[in-house]
């Protein structure tokens, strides 16, 4: 597909200008809250917008962000190793008013992609001790060093292709990071849900108890009940209220446990209140889309962990083709056309090394190879090992992929079976209520009713929550939660 058009751009960059901007003013309401807590006022904290602030602001999602950082560095930093390079050198002898030899060779070299050097440069040598090979007078040279071994491949192009593949491979733990990271959170976070949806429901119970102890007491005033059920009564109301307490304080726990997990822009942790309030909407709606198993196995390797090892995989088959030039002889052969003055005159235009030049070449190998096959053979030992790593990691996720598929489709069913008994239990009190209200129906009776239907509702909500930790669970286990 061809670039986007400009408006495209333009619209996207506005949307992505627009999310932030939401984002700040997220976290800067999150700040402000404790400051606000005597007005009462209440914020919700939606699931999304938990998982956006952790993503930006939480120091191990900015630690791993940096990683990334660094590998892009260190690909610039390989870089340049192809980077012309300008030098020169001066040695010069005076003694008792005499020169004895002035050196003077400034130097321009240009690397190339294929391990071939292209040099030019000066000389100016003067003097009345100069060495017996050196030209006198101003000289300048163009020429070239063939690495003749490495031309298909050397460590300038291994250093700078690991520096690639590690850049792409630390991309891909960073998602690892963040998913472990939401994978953290987000338990955490449905952990506070279900702490505030339990707190919600003995709440709704205290206020019906204390509406049900002025009942009676009326009704016993009034001679219809015997005092007897105002005692039953208040003693239904004191196990709420305890109940209440208990639901209360591990509401108020987990809201500090999932701070943990909220950051600011300035790398301080939001100071939490029991003002911040979750979003319970999603988590009431249950159990609704759940991803297809095949769709997730066939996406497996895209799985940031494989992909990571597949990126390791990468940087040692760079490192075995390294170690298998060590194997060949070494030969550098060099070459200057040389030039009179710092002008190239036409001497150039004359057949190539006819005159004015100078050549050379090095040669060495050693007899054994020890060294050489060594190294090689521990190269493809590691990928041996690693391949093996990755065939035992893939197992591992589509194994933990089906596992958390399972209990999802399980608690699924839970959940429908609890909310249907959740839904009867409820009629079966209502019903109870009536007849009592009507003087049918005795308030043990109706207590014991209202015991069940509380018993169901708690723990529908701990299925609710468990839903949405195995959803997460099977998100993560894919690899697909960042």
């Amino acid at each position: 597909m061809g670039s986007l058009p400009s408006t495209t751009k333009k619209m996207k960059k506005a949307m992505t200008k627009k999310r932030s901007k939401y984002l700040l003013v997220l976290v800067s309401v999150l700040l402000s809250v404790v400051a606000m807590a005597g007005d009462g006022t209440r914020y919700i904290l939606t699931k999304d917008d938990f998982v956006n602030i952790v993503k930006l602001y939480h120091p191990i999602a900015r630690q791993a962000g940096i990683q990334v950082e660094r590998a892009a560095a260190n690909v610039q930093q390989s870089r340049g190793a192809f980077d012309p390079e300008i030098g020169t050198t001066l040695d010069r002898k005076t003694f008792d008013g005499k020169l004895y030899y002035s050196y003077f060779k400034p130097e321009l070299t240009i690397p190339t992609w294929y391990g071939i050097d292209f040099k030019a440069g000066i000389e100016e040598i003067i003097g009345s001790r100069v060495t017996s090979e050196s030209t006198l007078g101003q000289t300048s040279y163009i020429g070239v060093k063939v690495p003749a071994n490495q031309l298909l491949f050397d460590k300038r192009r291994a250093a700078l292709r690991q520096a690639q593949a590690l850049q792409q491979q630390t991309a891909e733990e960073r998602k690892m990071a963040v998913n472990n990271l939401l994978y953290d959170g987000l338990a955490a976070y449905w952990n506070w849900v279900e702490k505030y949806s339990s707190y919600k429901i003995i709440s709704s119970a205290v206020n019906v108890g204390e509406e049900r102890v002025r009942f009676v007491k009326q009704e016993f005033e009034q001679g219809l009940r015997p005092a007897i059920d105002t005692i039953e009564a208040i003693t239904q109301l004191q196990t709420f209220y305890f109940q209440e307490s208990a639901m209360l304080l591990a509401f108020r726990n987990a809201g500090l446990e999932l701070s943990n997990y909220l950051w600011l822009e300035n790398d301080s942790p939001v100071e939490w209140s029991d003002l911040i309030l979750p979003d319970t909407i999603d988590f009431d709606k249950g159990a609704i889309n759940i991803p297809d198993l095949q769709a997730l196995l066939s996406a497996v390797g895209e799985h940031p962990k494989l992909r990571s090892i597949n990126y390791k995989m990468d940087i040692l088959e760079i490192e075995k083709k390294l170690k298998a030039q060590a194997l060949m002889p070494k030969l550098n052969l060099s070459g200057n056309l040389l030039s009179k003055g710092y002008k190239y005159p036409k001497e150039f235009n004359l057949p190539l090394l006819e005159n004015n030049h100078k050549v050379g070449f090095n040669f060495t190998m050693p007899l054994l190879l020890r060294d050489a096959r060594g190294a090689y053979s521990a190269a493809k030992l590691k990928i041996s090992e690693t391949d093996l790593e990755r065939n035992n990691t893939r197992l591992q996720i589509e194994n933990k992929t089906r596992s958390y598929y399972n209990e999802l489709l399980a608690v699924s069913q839970q959940l429908n079976i609890m909310a249907s008994t959740n839904i009867n239990f409820t009629r079966l009190y209502q019903g109870e209520r009536l007849r009592f209200e009507t003087g049918e129906s005795s308030l043990f009776l109706l207590n014991a009713r209202q015991s069940k239907v509380l018993e169901t509702a708690q723990k529908l909500v701990e299925l609710k929550a468990k839903w949405q930790k195995a959803y997460v669970s099977l998100l993560w286990s894919s690899g697909t939660l960042y």
